[in-house]
């Protein structure tokens, strides 16, 4: 079989706060740039994209000393790469590749890393309801990004650069107000009509109609498609501090952090 056509089974999309699993290894491959990646039948390791970074942490397999350090996952048509690096032994020797097609693996992500990730994301879409809140729902969300390092969401759109100042601290009171209020977070693949109602009616172009959109809720609050990682309760984002504003040709970018 070749196992770079067959999808990998994406397990953090019904359970994004298992950090730790079991897996089938199916093969061993080198990049391009030099770089070695695992592929496996199954992950719960969020690959990078959507605006979040991925997971990191460790493979290790079934009756051998080797031990994956997964640094880097990235998603390619389907197909989830765990690039890494195999860590040396005591006596600082690498020990040798000899692992077979079907031997059961163990999937450890870092837990600090993800948690951090999903708050972050979270926090996100967060900020896309309190948008709607303030009196801003003509801003159509667009890009974003949850990296720690100086995470953003953008906006289709632009306000008033008198109401500048305004907004900023009533997106920052409002987000806020969410987070200290609560709700659960969950997550679910349903039929696009489905998925449309629970989004407000509709959904972003670039999603099939002829798809099951997964679907993120975060409280009561109006669902969104989204293939990321999120807390379980959204207090758990706790404090959001929105650090500046941008408007420029036609588009809105709010900066955003959270308390650690």
């Amino acid at each position: 079989m070749d196992h770079q056509k067959t999808p990998t089974k994406l397990e953090y999309y019904d359970n994004m706060w298992k950090l730790h699993t079991q897996s089938t290894f199916l093969s061993i491959i080198q990049s391009v740039e030099g770089r070695e990646a695992l592929i496996l039948e199954s992950t719960i390791f969020h690959p990078q994209g959507g605006g979040q970074p991925s997971d990191t942490g460790f493979i290790t397999f079934s009756n051998s000393s080797i031990h994956f350090v997964v640094q880097d996952v990235r998603s390619i048509d389907g197909i989830v790469y765990h690039y890494g690096h195999v860590e040396k032994l005591e006596d600082g020797v690498e020990p040798e590749w000899t692992i077979k097609e079907g031997t059961c693996v163990q999937l450890q992500v870092d837990e600090y890393r993800r948690n951090l990730n999903s708050r972050l994301h979270s926090a996100g879409h967060l900020l896309d309801i309190s948008i709607r809140n303030v009196g801003l729902g003509h801003l159509e969300p667009g890009k974003a990004n949850h990296f720690p390092d100086g995470p953003w969401v953008e906006y289709k759109g632009i306000f008033p650069q008198t109401e500048l100042k305004t907004k900023q601290e009533e997106l920052e009171k409002d987000v806020n107000a969410l987070v200290s209020r609560g709700g659960k977070v969950t997550v679910a693949l349903l039929p696009y009509d489905e998925a449309a109602k629970l989004c407000g009616g509709q959904l972003p172009h670039y999603i099939p109609k002829d798809s099951r959109p997964r679907i993120v809720q975060l409280g009561e609050n109006l669902g969104c498609p989204c293939g990321g990682t999120h807390v379980q309760d959204i207090a758990e984002v706790k404090t959001i501090k929105i650090s500046q504003i941008r408007m420029k040709k036609g588009t809105t970018k709010v900066f955003y952090n959270i308390s650690v």
